[in-house]
């Protein structure tokens, strides 16, 4: 249907539907009249405007309590009028606004909203903000009027009560919208209008009387309950800033003429009129202050990104119209911008350094000619460095008293203060008093948490220290990098927070200055040494320009974000003398051990003042020339000192030092990155101290010292630990050298060897030869005290030549390929055994003898042979890498015997590692093999199982290298009682709960089971040792077993299977057969019965199942049949 144009017939139509309203005020009357609204146009509907709002105001009107269903019609179709109409009259927009803020209100106290329905409150909302938007702006200005000012006031706090008080968030954004509206401050899409000059003051000095109201509910709902919504808190941030902004506006507070007296007809609403004089102005200012304080801490740092997004806002506008006049809140606004320089949400971020910028050129641009500017310039700098000073005064407490999301927001503060001074932090550093204070706060923000027991209790072991230098992990140093723990927050953003404001604070300051500075601290106290180093580390990456975000954002202007940057000497000389503080000898060589371990017992030992050893092979002069002499010493060393003080340190101590260790190792890292390749000059004096850290038996230390490393090859350009290592292996092996003939004063030598062994290849075979020679020498004179301090480098030596020489394939599978094949041989080996056979046969009979005879080739005479040979045959020499190994291998064969079960488990990893060096010539490992058997198999037969879980282990290696060489010597000596451990253990283990797989007794187990079908199948025993290892396993194929025991003993019978198929068919199926054999061909063959046939399944039938179907799969059937069909003479040779 069209819409009605001609007034004429619009009134018509609409006529009868407003008079029976009139008459009868109910809701399907108002519908009808509203449905009949929406049939005229917005033209015609504005002539009859207040037409139509007569029976509607008529029925709001109507005295008595009405039906909220019959008031939110009427609403409804007062607000379709008013958003498609204008309102002209005075009297129609004073009376509505009346009219409706009366719906709102309670009856009995006017000043509290209305206990109604939420829909009946959203209608009159709605019709209230279209009636504020359909107002003219020559009669809306007639609100702020003093003579409105009670009404005007009425509406305003109604409007408060409900954007505070009310549950929905729906209402309460209305409600805040339509107090906006009400100020004409509106940000909606539609049409506004906008006020003069002139109005804008009387708008203000109207709004004045309301702002204490306004300001402190709108406070209230900013720093509610966060349950109410985003939504909600930016609408009152935004009314907030907004009235503030129109109230405190500079430009209306230096225009307001002073003396101005309210007329006297007002009566009793002039006492409401408020005079915007200096001192009302300064007293506003200070209680804005206050709350825009408790605005900025509960705001800044909350978790939607539009309600900080609007923080910044309220920042620029305030600070852009009332600086002046809210000079007290120049404070709180900057914290709130400074706090999102940092912010995670990009808009955020973008928007503050926007806004920074601006305000930042509006200080520093001329005032105008005003006597009252020179404030703007000055107080910005001023109150920036002012307000650093009392935030690093307050930081301790705030990072102690706050939560993680406020800390954040503390610290992004501080952040944002440096990058809004930008150089002029120099200036700011430059006073006592302000870098003592920033100095303090972060040694006590940066406090660490030391306290965790299992920073004391992790050990490295030798797998830790050898890690994949290759190029395979894209992050090479992000393995070693351990967590810190601190006292006062746990969030790892504040952690990187802090160590940004230490950046920033080397990129701007003097780095000389900062760094004698956090120096003397670090060298005050022990208490300020860790956190002191961690802000040393990240000042000179800082001063590197490392980790910094610039963005130009400081005071200097966008062009300039930074002065001269240090120079690259500067630069170094910073770096040098940190390092030389780290690595003094009070600061490096900590304690870390609560514990005396095996090896410092073994370090006591060697380092007591009765044997101070003394490794050279060079020096001529000492007597008899011997390589190992024993120097007295009347001095005490400094390792006892440590020893005794060890025992007494606590877990707090022993913790903060390992974290003082990690936290130096760190710092090498970040000088090398800020150095970059001119780092590669302090490899000499700072590379051998973290190697012997690399080597360090606590965990965390060895970590820390490797990530250090990686990081330290990254920056000096080096591709990989191997590189950095053989690169300055010349004077690192010299200082080795030269400290292992003072072995009383450098301990960790040892440990450096073995670092650099694990990271490097076989060129450094010839350059730590002469060094082993003197380990090895230092064996043979003084085992006993020697051989646990040497043992890890000779393991780490093995293991190196084990990594660079590896043996070539072919010798490695030569054995293993018969075997891969042994069918298919059998096939071939038939034709060729009836051949020999038929031979063998006819010689036996003279056949063919004289033949054979003739066939003989004729031997030259012996004189010949030996006139060839020019002399008795040389043994060529061993290439150096074998050379040491059997030379090693001989001191591992003394050693096997040790007292020390620790040493003995070294001896025999070592000795393991040695087999698998020496398998490529075997008639060099054999030897050695025959010498090194009575004790290894002392260490296999009556030792600690520890020493026999280890001694099986260089076992199962012997005989993957030996072979043959070793059947009897096992089949003897060894198999008879591993097997009848097997048997004896079995029904423990089967009894045994979850707890077993925990008890070296399993681990021993099921070490022997994994690795003794490959024992039996490489060393090919005979049938009576298979039928011994079979009977030894068959308990372990019960269901009773642990889980890992059950797959070990199938390995077991899968490589004995390999061995003798038929056999183990044999076994297996007398256990359980799942087919009956088939009946037999002929009537003289006797059919065949096996015991496993037709009986019932028990503990073992699922593996001996699995068994036959995974080795003998379809066969199994035709195997049984081969049995029926074979005479009983021949079935017993074939089993």
């Amino acid at each position: 249907m069209a819409q009605i144009t001609d007034p004429k017939i619009a009134f018509a139509y609409l006529r009868p539907a407003c008079v029976l309203l009139t008459r009868e005020p109910t809701v399907p009357n108002v519908e009808t009249l509203g449905a009949q609204l929406r049939d005229v146009d917005d033209a015609t509907l504005q002539q009859l405007q207040e037409y139509v709002l007569f029976p509607l105001r008529f029925v709001l009107k109507v005295p008595g309590p009405k039906r909220e269903g019959l008031v939110q019609a009427v609403t409804e179709a007062m607000s379709h009028v008013l958003e498609n109409t204008c309102v002209r009259s005075w009297e129609v927009l004073r009376d509505l606004l009346s009219e409706l803020c009366l719906c709102l209100c309670s009856p009995t106290d006017p000043g509290k909203p209305a206990a109604t329905s939420e829909e009946l409150k959203s209608s009159v909302l709605k019709c209230l903000d279209a009636l504020l938007h359909a107002a003219y702006g020559d009669i809306v200005f007639k609100l702020f009027e003093p003579s409105m000012l009670p009404g005007l006031g009425a509406a305003i706090s109604l409007l408060l009560a409900l954007g505070e008080q009310e549950k929905s968030r729906g209402i309460q954004a209305a409600a805040l919208k339509c107090l906006q509206a009400l100020t004409l401050q509106c940000d909606c899409t539609q049409d506004h209008v906008v006020p003069a000059a002139q109005e804008q003051r009387v708008l203000g000095n109207t709004m004045a009387s309301f702002l204490p109201g306004i300001t402190m509910a709108l406070s209230r709902i900013i720093t509610g309950d966060l349950r109410q919504g985003h939504a909600v808190t930016v609408r009152a941030i935004k009314v907030w800033s907004r009235t503030v902004g129109l109230v405190m506006e500079d430009s209306q507070l230096q225009a307001c003429a002073p003396g101005q007296s309210p007329s006297p007809d007002l009566g009793r609403i002039g006492k409401l009129v408020v005079q915007r004089t200096a001192d009302w102005a300064k007293g506003t200012s200070g209680r804005l202050a206050a709350l825009l304080q408790k605005i900025v801490s509960c705001t800044s740092a909350h978790q939607h990104w539009r309600v900080r997004l609007e923080m910044v806002e309220l920042a620029e506008r305030l600070l852009a119209g009332c600086s002046q006049s809210l000079g007290e809140c120049v404070g709180p606004l900057l914290e709130a911008l400074v706090g999102a320089v940092n912010d995670e949400e990009p808009r955020v971020r973008e928007r503050c350094e926007v806004v920074l910028r601006e305000v930042s050129e509006r200080s520093q641009r001329p005032s105008g000619g005003s006597n009252k500017t020179g404030s703007s310039s000055q107080t910005f700098t001023d109150v920036l460095s002012e307000n650093l000073h009392a935030l690093a005064t307050s930081l301790p407490r705030l990072m102690r008293t706050s939560d993680d999301q406020k800390k954040l927001f503390v610290l992004n503060v501080f952040l944002g203060y440096l990058k809004l001074l930008g150089p002029l932090v120099t200036v700011v550093l430059n006073s006592a008093a302000h870098l003592e204070r920033i100095s303090k706060a972060l040694m006590q923000v940066l406090e660490l948490d030391v306290m965790d027991v299992r920073i004391v209790e992790e050990r490295s072991y030798a797998a830790a220290i050898e890690t994949s230098s290759g190029p395979g992990s894209p992050d090479p140093q992000a393995p070693h990098t351990q967590r810190k723990h601190f006292l006062f927050f746990t969030d790892e953003k504040v952690f990187s927070a802090l160590m940004e404001i230490c950046r920033t604070l080397g990129y701007y300051g003097n780095i000389y200055l900062l760094t004698d500075h956090f120096l003397d601290l670090y060298r005050e106290s022990s208490a300020y040494r860790k956190q002191a180093a961690m802000v040393l580390n990240e000042l000179v990456r800082g001063a590197a320009g490392i980790g910094v975000a610039t963005g130009g954002r400081g005071l200097e202007g966008e062009g300039r974000g930074r002065r001269a940057p240090p120079a690259r000497d500067d630069l170094k000389a910073a770096a040098v003398s940190v390092i030389e503080e780290y690595t003094s000898l009070n600061n490096w060589h900590l304690v870390t051990v609560s514990e005396e371990t095996e090896r410092d017992r073994q370090d006591q030992q060697l380092l007591s003042p009765s044997r101070l050893l003394s490794i050279s092979s060079s020096d001529v002069n000492i007597t008899n020339a011997n390589p190992l002499q024993m120097i007295p010493s009347s001095f005490t060393s400094p390792s006892s000192s440590s020893s005794s003080s060890s025992s007494a340190s606590t877990i707090h101590q022993l913790n903060s030092n390992i974290w003082q260790l990690c936290i130096q190792l760190e710092g090498m890292a970040c000088f090398a990155q800020a150095l970059g390749r001119d780092f590669r000059p302090l490899l000499m004096t700072s590379l051998y101290p973290i190697l012997e850290k690399a080597g360090d038996e606590t965990l965390l230390v060895s970590q820390a010292a490797l990530g250090s490393m990686w990081g330290i090859s990254e920056a000096c350009g080096y591709a990989s630990l191997k590189e950095l290592i053989n690169d300055n292996s010349d004077y690192l092996l010299n200082d080795v050298s030269l400290n292992l003939q003072r072995l009383s004063l450098h301990p960790q030598a040892p440990r450096v060897l073995t670092v650099m062994l694990a990271h490097s290849d076989p060129s450094l075979l010839p350059l730590v030869g002469d060094i082993v020679q003197d380990v090895l020498l230092a064996l043979d004179l003084s085992y006993d005290h020697t051989a646990a301090l040497f043992c890890s480098v000779l393991h780490a030596l093995m293991k190196a030549l084990a990594r660079w020489f590896p043996p070539s394939p072919g010798k490695s599978g030569e054995s293993a390929g018969p075997r891969k094949s042994s069918t298919d041989q059998e096939v071939f080996n038939i034709r060729q055994f009836l051949l020999d056979y038929r031979k063998q046969k006819e010689l036996a009979e003279g056949i063919g003898v004289e033949d054979d005879d003739t066939d003989d080739p004729v031997l030259p005479p012996p004189t010949e042979c030996d006139e060839d040979v020019d002399g008795p045959d040389v043994k060529a020499e061993l290439p150096p890498h074998l050379r040491i190994t059997k030379d090693v291998m001989e001191r591992c064969i003394h050693l096997l015997s040790d007292p020390s079960l620790s040493l003995r488990l070294k001896v025999l990893d070592v000795l393991e590692v040695c087999v698998c060096v020496l398998s490529e010539r075997e008639n060099e490992l054999l030897p050695m093999a025959h010498r090194c058997w009575p004790a290894l198999l002392q260490r296999l037969t009556a030792d600690d199982p520890l020493a026999v879980l280890r001694a099986f282990r260089v076992l199962c290696t012997l005989g993957e290298s030996c072979g043959d060489f070793l059947r009897s010597r096992v089949s003897k000596e060894v198999l008879p009682k591993l097997s009848s451990s097997l048997a004896r253990q079995a029904p423990v283990s089967a009894r045994a709960g979850p707890v077993y797989t925990h008890t070296l007794a399993y681990k021993l187990q099921l070490a022997v089971l994994q690795g003794l079908g490959s024992l039996c199948l490489r060393l090919d025993l005979a049938e009576a040792d298979l039928d011994a290892v079979c009977e030894a396993c068959l308990p372990y194929l019960s269901c009773r077993q642990p889980i890992k025991l059950q797959e070990a003993c199938l390995s077991v019978f899968r490589h004995l299977i390999r061995a003798d198929p038929d056999a183990l068919w044999f076994a297996l199926s007398e256990l359980h057969c799942p087919s009956p054999c088939a009946p037999p061909p002929h009537p003289d063959l006797r059919p065949v019965r096996l015991s496993g046939t037709g009986r019932p399944r028990d503990e073992r039938s699922d593996n001996v199942l699995k068994l036959l179907r995974e080795e003998f799969g379809g066969a199994n059937d035709e195997r049984a049949n081969e049995l029926n069909w074979t005479s009983d003479t021949e079935k017993a040779k074939k089993i």
